[in-house]
């Protein structure tokens, strides 16, 4: 019951940073001198869908609850060995290593997201503020 419940919150943590790069987060652009100021709307849309792409957010959170899970579990079990109990603490370091190593990735998806985003915008002529 315990690992299912711990399986649970990882698969929650693991959805709640993958989806961290499409919150619908978009850059202020400053349109005044904006040669480019009527395509802004398009430009916005494709690179959104640009940055999206190069994000990938679902697959490297996935990666890292993986690779935070698999250290989690070896720590967990080190510490476990050492009470008296290695499958219960290398199930509690799985599931803190996982959310930990997800939100991680999560996060850095999103800086990627929004650096791409960004960078296309400007690459299209448009001032970006943020």
């Amino acid at each position: 019951m315990k690992t299912v419940n711990l399986l649970v919150s990882l698969i929650a943590g693991v959805s709640v940073a993958g989806c961290a790069a499409t919150t619908g987060w978009r850059p202020t652009v400053d349109t005044y001198n904006d040669r480019n100021a009527y395509r802004l709307e398009q430009d916005m849309h494709e690179c959104q869908q640009l940055a999206s792409q190069a994000a990938s957010s679902v697959k490297e959170t996935a990666t890292g609850a993986v690779v935070g899970g698999l250290i989690g579990a070896a720590g967990g079990a080190a510490i476990g060995a050492v009470t008296g109990s290695p499958g219960k603490g290398a199930a509690i370091g799985a599931a803190a290593g996982g959310i930990g190593g997800a939100a991680k990735q999560g996060i850095q998806s999103d800086d990627g997201y929004r650096n791409a985003y960004r960078s296309c915008l400007r690459q299209r002529g448009h001032t970006v503020l943020n």
